[in-house]
């Protein structure tokens, strides 16, 4: 028996979707039975946007409807808890749902997890670049932990954040908040752009830390840097507090 995992959908819908597909894609099973109990519940109507609570254009805290989800999750028998949102997990936000939540739901750092991925597995890497939301960066979520393993954080310039990065998720044309499926080729463009642009900073690794950007970049390296999918590492640290040791090799 492994332990049901909840899924916190509609942030953004598409992230949650692709959370899904990769815990399956992870879990290496035979058969219907061997893969693991998933519960996913989408409610975007109730989530303001993490991004515009952090920046203050609005004054509600995501924190309360995430909570109320993860509550709901576990009514229906999740006891594991991934949110598919780099954001989300900024302080001022996840330390509020943290308070809100069941005390039977174990409810993972997903920036956490990244950064022990990467100490864990590559442990030569120094310098690391992050694709984020404007949100993630002004939190400075990615810098505060892996400065601590002395490790060096670097982002887009200012100029490449507000005009490519940021752009490229939210815009309303073609943006992949928008367009996720199939993701416009401007969106694409612009992300591609910017992760090379961290490359020719010396980026050793590039976190894909906003959950809309592996849905456009699949790649595992751009001009010889790592690439790191913040989701796919999400959904394998979601297996391991299934309790399975039934990953794909």
């Amino acid at each position: 028996m492994h332990r049901m995992i909840g899924i916190v959908g509609g942030i953004g819908s598409y992230a949650g979707i692709d959370l899904i597909k990769k815990i399956y894609d992870h879990t290496g099973a035979t058969c219907d039975q061997e893969h693991l109990p998933v519960s996913m519940l989408s409610a975007p109507h109730k989530v303001v946007d993490r991004t515009k609570f952090l920046l203050g254009e609005v004054s509600e805290n995501p924190a309360n409807s995430i909570a109320d989800i993860i509550s709901t999750l576990s009514k229906y028998g999740a006891e594991v808890i991934g949110i598919p949102c780099n954001t989300a997990h900024a302080p001022q936000i996840f330390e509020g749902i943290m308070e809100a939540i069941p005390r039977n739901c174990k409810l993972l750092h997903l920036v956490e997890e990244v950064c022990d991925f990467i100490i864990t597995n590559y442990p030569s890497v120094k310098k690391v670049g992050v694709l984020s939301t404007t949100g993630t960066i002004k939190s400075n979520i990615y810098s505060n932990i892996l400065s601590q393993k002395k490790i060096e954080v670097i982002h887009p310039s200012e100029e490449i954040q507000n005009g490519f990065v940021q752009p490229a998720i939210y815009d309303p044309i073609y943006g992949i908040k928008a367009h996720a499926n199939p993701i416009d080729e401007k969106a694409l463009k612009d992300l591609i752009s910017a992760a090379s642009n961290l490359s020719k900073m010396g980026a050793q690794a590039i976190i894909l830390g906003c959950t809309e950007i592996p849905l456009a970049l699949t790649q595992l390296s751009i001009e010889g840097s790592l690439i790191v999918d913040a989701t796919s590492v999400l959904a394998k640290a979601l297996i391991r507090e299934s309790r399975t040791n039934v990953f794909k090799k």
